[in-house]
């Protein structure tokens, strides 16, 4: 292992700027330190590029490889990475070069062995907490974790417990994020006509994005039409719209890593009956989940309340087993924030949370589909919607 302990390359002095305040990360800092000593725990190995994020701004895809960020009860910060990160770290990150420490990329390298060297290097004597809930380390990384760091103690939620609550300055990430959504759809919304082209609204509406100063999304946009319609996951192939035909859209606004999610079936040429019905259905649902969500009550609540709109209208087959989830800064593979709104979800919501409620009816036998869905902040009182776009069937000709 690599310690740095040179100054950094003259191009690299000046950080980028940082999306949030000195004084956020240091609060952030002390609650985890804090949270982490409630916890009984001497560090915590995070491997969850979320959790590194929070906690000190560093930005990377690099969690594809062996990575950890170390926190100690005392308070001190360091990172094992490699090389390619480094300066990475530096731009990014409130990290110190001396608090960065690099993994070599040779035949025989363990950087599960370099971390342990890390954490002796620490004085790190006691009960160490990791993140294994994460794509951030995998089995094959994980089996050789515990072999050289033996009696580790789960501790998945500790930091995404302190990032369920967002702060004002996350808030407003979030804000940006459902702004992007809203000028995503409004590309949508324009280019979706008979003979349009899914590959063009897929570009235009990722193009508002970015055009925007956003991020790419912690998943693929979803896009389906006709048969695809009744799809809730990204596939490969593009086809042109029909004279008739549905168009279900899954899409995110992500600013500065945070999200806002938003969802909609678009119809193109003419709406059925059942559309129809399915949409009041769908308006009537995702109204009463907004009704549900209140501090203090469980997120059970919200999942009951779309479940009884639609089973009482009889779509019972057609809906699925969750409506919604938290919203945050996340990282590929997807930009879902657990926990979900599913039957008999226990967690209690808490003022400062944000969540996606996503209101999906798939009728294979009918070969129709219909989705609403968008972002809310969780207030005081029960909810304030993040979208500026109304909740009207969209249908084009």
């Amino acid at each position: 292992m690599q310690h740095l302990t040179a100054a950094a390359p003259k191009a690299f002095l000046r950080p980028m700027p940082l999306h949030f305040t000195p004084a956020e990360y240091a609060t952030r800092r002390e609650k985890a330190r804090a949270a982490l000593q409630t916890a009984g725990l001497d560090a915590l190995l995070m491997f969850a590029p979320e959790s590194h994020f929070w906690i000190s701004g560093y930005d990377t895809f690099g969690f594809a490889m062996f990575q950890c960020m170390v926190l100690t009860a005392k308070g001190d910060l360091h990172l094992l990475t490699r090389t390619p990160d480094l300066r990475q770290a530096q731009y990014t990150s409130t990290l110190a070069t001396e608090e960065i420490h690099i993994w070599q990329d040779i035949e025989g390298a363990s950087p599960a062995r370099d971390l342990a060297n890390l954490l002796t290097d620490l004085g790190v004597t006691g009960r160490v907490g990791y993140e294994s809930d994460t794509v951030g380390l995998t089995d094959r990384t994980g089996r050789a974790l515990h072999a050289a760091i033996p009696g580790l103690i789960d501790a998945s939620d500790l930091i995404r417990a302190l990032r369920r609550v967002k702060s004002p300055a996350e808030i407003e990430m979030h804000r940006r994020a459902a702004q992007l959504s809203d000028d995503a759809l409004d590309q949508a919304i324009q280019l979706a006509r008979p003979g349009a082209f899914e590959g063009d609204i897929l570009a235009a509406m990722q193009g508002a994005v970015f055009k925007g100063g956003g991020d790419y999304a912690g998943n693929e946009f979803i896009l389906g039409s006709g048969p695809g319609a009744l799809l809730c996951r990204y596939y490969s192939g593009r086809r042109h719209l029909s004279a008739t035909d549905q168009l279900t859209l899954e899409w995110s606004g992500a600013y500065a890593r945070y999200h806002a999610a938003m969802m909609r079936t678009i119809l193109v040429g003419k709406a059925s009956d059942h559309h129809r019905r399915m949409h009041e259905a769908a308006v009537e649902a995702l109204t009463a989940c907004e009704a549900a969500i209140r501090p203090g009550a469980p997120m059970g609540d919200v999942y009951a309340a779309h479940a009884r709109v639609f089973d009482a209208r009889g779509l019972s087959h057609a809906r699925l087993r969750a409506c919604g989830y938290g919203m945050g800064a996340v990282y590929n593979p997807i930009w879902v924030d657990f926990p979900m709104f599913y039957e008999g979800n226990p967690l209690i919501m808490q003022e400062g949370q944000v969540f996606f409620l996503h209101m999906i009816l798939m009728d294979s036998e009918a070969g129709e589909a219909m989705t609403l869905g968008h972002s809310v902040l969780v207030t005081a009182n029960g909810v304030e919607r993040l979208s500026r776009h109304g909740l009207d069937l969209i249908l084009n000709a």
